[in-house]
C-alpha cells in the first residue's frame, strides 16, 4: 500500500454493501456481496476519476480479509501481487490460477 493511503481509515458501508476510502473527497470502494458461509465476495472495484492511477484501490482491496475475488480489478490485483493470496478464500473456484 502506499504510504499516503496508511492512515486514512477503511470503512464498511453497509448501506450500499461496499468498504471505501475518502481521499480529499474523492471515493474509492470495492463493492461486496456476503455468501451464505459468510464468506465476502467483492463483485466490483472502483476509484474516482481524480483517484485514477494513484493507488487507492489497491489500498481498499489491501485492506479486505478472507475474501473471494470476483471483481476482474481485484483478481488481477492479486495475481499480480502473490503475497495477497493469503487474503483469498480457498474455496475461491479460480483459487489455483492465483
Amino acid at each position: 500500500m502506499k504510504p499516503e493511503f496508511e492512515d486514512i481509515p477503511l470503512v464498511q458501508n453497509e448501506d450500499k454493501s461496499r468498504f471505501e476510502i475518502v481521499v480529499d473527497g474523492l471515493y474509492a470502494f470495492v463493492e461486496y456481496e456476503v455468501d451464505e458461509d459468510g464468506l465476502v465476495a467483492l463483485v466490483h472495484t472502483e476509484a474516482d476519476p481524480g483517484l485514477a492511477g494513484k493507488g487507492a484501490a489497491a489500498a481498499v482491496v489491501e485492506e479486505g480479509k478472507q475474501i473471494l475475488p470476483y471483481c476482474p480489478y481485484v483478481f488481477a490485483y492479486i495475481k499480480k501481487h502473490p503475497e495477497w493470496k493469503r487474503m483469498v478464500h480457498p474455496s475461491f473456484p479460480a483459487y489455483h490460477q492465483l
